[in-house]
Parts: C-alpha cells; sequence; structure tokens
C-alpha cells in the first residue's frame, strides 16, 4: 500500500462501519494475525461509536506503524464534542452516559497496547491508541 494513512470522518452510522473495516484492512498489512485484525477492528468501531455517539461528529485517522524490526498499527479518534468531564469513570468498568454497558474505552484499552485521552470539557477529545504485531 503506498499510502499507509486513511482519514474516515465520521457523521453518520455507517462511518464506524466504514472505519472498522480498514482498520481491519490496515491491520491485515501491517501483518496481523486475524484475530489480532478482528481486535484492532473492535478497538476502532467503539471509539468511532463513541464520536458518533457523544460528539456527532469527529474522525479516525488509521496508519501503519514501522519501527526497526516491528510492525503495528495507530489509531487516532479526534472529536470537537464535549468532552469527557470525568476520565476517571470513563475508565471504569460498566460506567456509561448513554445507558450502554459501559465496555468501550476499557475494552479498548484491553485490546491495545498502547492507550492515550486527551480530553477537555467543552473542547473535545482526542485518543490516541496503538498495537504492535
Amino acid at each position: 500500500m503506498k499510502n499507509k494513512k486513511k482519514r474516515v470522518e465520521i457523521s453518520e452510522e455507517v462511518n464506524i462501519v466504514e472505519a472498522a473495516s480498514e482498520a481491519m484492512i490496515f491491520a491485515q498489512i501491517a501483518g496481523f494475525t486475524r484475530v489480532g485484525q478482528h481486535m484492532v477492528a473492535t478497538a476502532v468501531s467503539e471509539l468511532a461509536r463513541n464520536i458518533y455517539l457523544y460528539a456527532m461528529k469527529g474522525e479516525v485517522t488509521i496508519r501503519v506503524l514501522e519501527r526497526k524490526t516491528n510492525k503495528g498499527i495507530q489509531i487516532v479518534a479526534e472529536d470537537n464534542g464535549p468532552g469527557i468531564a470525568d476520565i476517571g469513570a470513563a475508565m471504569k468498568e460498566h460506567f456509561s452516559t448513554s445507558d450502554g454497558l459501559g465496555l468501550g474505552l476499557p475494552g479498548v484499552k484491553r485490546l491495545m497496547d498502547e492507550f492515550r485521552i486527551d480530553t477537555k470539557p467543552g473542547v473535545g477529545t482526542k485518543i490516541t491508541v496503538r498495537k504492535w504485531v
């Protein structure tokens, strides 16, 4: 793949599936097993769904990472939504502000190797995750 980066705008529910599908393709290119590809796609689906539910629009950027002896994938999910008022609560199992199961962010953190949240109430949220082959 010549361009090892893809940006998916999230503004409709169908974009969640599009982002997860692109993540699956990029994970395959990076050399992940089928299980690893599904783990990455699941994490992206959760991140994109959060954008759609809480910010209504944003973007997911997917790119293949290359280190000297290792490949991986990086996902950046960004929005200009309301931000996360209480990161500690949002990272607890079964916490949800949308009557969901509350597995989203903690689940993403478990699926990926690296996880970082930058958020400011009223400004937006940027979540960066990485997984290595």
